[in-house]
């Protein structure tokens, strides 16, 4: 054998000794993390309550270590998530999983009703830990039992606690399967509180978690009535970003509350509810544009002559044609109709042909630039011309179609 061939056997056994090590040192890295999480378990199923805090303590450590941490200060951010574990926090999935199993949730959930306000926090925030991005130990905090003391915890004046206990329901929301369970427990009417007297987080996860509650199918009922709409007003207007994954879900609250009368008088009535909408529409996103015109055209359909004066008086029409170009298609279907709603009146003032055109040639401009803007213009324009003519056809089709060979002699 050369020199050469030897050095590279060589290399090659150190690599594999260097592998060798590797895999012996993550081997007794992992014995001791399981023999720690058996050790924390133990504590928390037959130690004394200093213990059990402590093993409580012990768990968002753990799993503080990882990619992904949770501190006390930001514990609410990672809550949200409900995505799957990336790469970088592999190591913690794993962690989060292996203490799931270890069964330490039962006890934790029975720590929530203690008459000890340090093993209540300390429960909350290992259960948020153990929760996030872990579907499973979501589900298995609410078959245990969670529930009912996190929507007591709700009610407390204990600021800290509250807000804990609106995150903890904001994360396990994420979850269908727990959807029903929530929806039924009464936590909507306290989050909605929330909205009002909460911090700016608390607030945040009260929405979160009130849309994560509007989603479940098998909802019988609404989770939200028309006391939810002032302070959902108040935060739409606070929010500067319209286009903000906040107020994305502000909107879509507003406009399943747009769908009942009470809902619709409430956006009325509030300070700005009308002209939060129409901000929304102008400044949103695809998802709060969308919402956003669903709400105004919800009202408009339901009293025209009720609400046609009050969205026009928002300046309401250029951010609806705008939207019929550049929105969902969804929302430009939304767009569209609600524009027909408020041009269908013939007397109607401020929405001349002239003072039309110069709006529809402002749009084009901030689209397609001053080159293509007298054609998109007149695009657009024939374009509502031909909706409205179609309109007016199906109104004359419906009402020949009503017509019975009776009406038509004794007329």
């Amino acid at each position: 054998m050369g020199q050469e061939e030897e050095e590279a056997t060589v290399a090659v056994e150190e690599e594999e000794d260097e592998e060798g090590r590797r895999e012996k040192s993550e081997e007794i890295r992992n014995q001791r993390k399981q023999n720690l999480i058996m050790e924390i378990s133990s504590k928390l199923i037959h130690g004394d309550l200093e213990a059990k805090i402590e093993a409580a303590r012990d768990i968002r450590r753990l799993v503080r270590r990882s990619a992904t941490t949770i501190s006390s200060s930001s514990c609410y951010s990672l809550s949200y998530s409900s995505s799957p574990c990336s790469s970088s926090s592999s190591s913690s999935c794993k962690t989060r999983s292996k203490l799931g199993a270890a069964g330490v949730i039962q006890p934790l959930v029975l720590m929530l009703v203690s008459p000890n306000p340090d093993a209540r926090e300390a429960s909350l925030l290992a259960l948020l830990n153990l929760a996030v991005r872990d579907e499973l130990n979501k589900v298995k905090i609410v078959t245990a039992g969670a529930i009912p003391p996190l929507v007591d915890l709700l009610r407390f004046q204990n600021g800290s606690l509250r807000e804990l206990a609106t995150a903890a329901i904001l994360t396990l929301s994420a979850a269908a399967t727990n959807k029903p369970t929530i929806a039924a427990s009464g936590a909507a009417p306290l989050l909605v509180q929330i909205l009002s007297s909460g911090s700016v987080q608390g607030r945040v996860d009260a929405v979160t978690a009130l849309h994560n509650l509007s989603t479940c199918k098998e909802n019988s009922f609404p989770i939200i009535d028309a006391r939810a709409v002032p302070p959902l007003i108040n935060l739409l207007k606070e929010c500067k970003k319209k286009y903000s994954k906040f107020a994305e879900k502000a909107t879509a609250l507003l406009e399943i509350l747009s769908n009942s009368e009470e809902g619709q008088v409430a956006i009325s009535n509030s300070d700005g509810g009308i002209l939060a909408l129409v901000e929304t529409v102008e400044d949103g996103s695809l998802v709060s544009t969308e919402h956003a015109v669903g709400a105004l055209l919800s009202l408009c359909r339901s009293s025209r002559d009720k609400y046609r004066e009050l969205i026009l008086k928002e300046g309401a029409i250029p951010g609806l044609l705008r939207l019929t170009v550049e929105g969902t298609v969804e929302a430009q279907e939304r767009a569209r109709t609600l524009l027909d709603l408020l041009r269908d009146k013939p007397e109607q003032k401020g929405l001349t042909s002239s003072v039309l055109e110069k709006i529809v040639y402002d749009i084009a401009t901030r689209v397609d630039g001053a080159d293509k803007a007298a054609e998109t213009a007149k695009r657009l324009l024939q374009d509502m011309v031909q909706r409205s003519m179609e309109h007016s056809m199906s109104r004359i089709q419906h009402r020949a179609a009503s017509c019975t060979p009776s009406n038509i002699s004794s007329s």
